[in-house]
């Protein structure tokens, strides 16, 4: 009988020693994962500033070159309108 209760003590032991350690290492993943949720938070927004700097930067870098590209399009264009408003010299029979 005594032996019954020592190996029962012994699983009720086990046991709880099974359901600390879960416990634990549910504690850690949890941990991890809001670590990592935090870790996301910071990346996107330091990214997305990153991002719009650089994008500034380039588009006044090289905003005279795109200019002077669209004015000569635009300027060609409507000299194409032009050429197609200007009245014929002949007559259409």
């Amino acid at each position: 009988m005594v032996s019954v209760q020592l190996y029962m003590s012994d699983l009720v032991h086990l046991a709880h020693q099974a359901q600390l350690e879960q416990s634990t290492a549910t504690t850690s993943t949890k941990n991890t994962s809001t670590a990592f949720a935090a870790l996301i938070w910071w990346l996107v927004p330091l990214f997305a500033v990153s991002g719009a700097i650089v994008y500034v930067i380039w588009t006044s870098r090289f905003k005279d070159k795109f200019d002077n590209e669209t004015s000569r399009s635009v300027d060609k264009f409507q000299l194409f309108q032009q050429t197609l408003r200007e009245p014929d010299s002949k007559p259409l029979e």
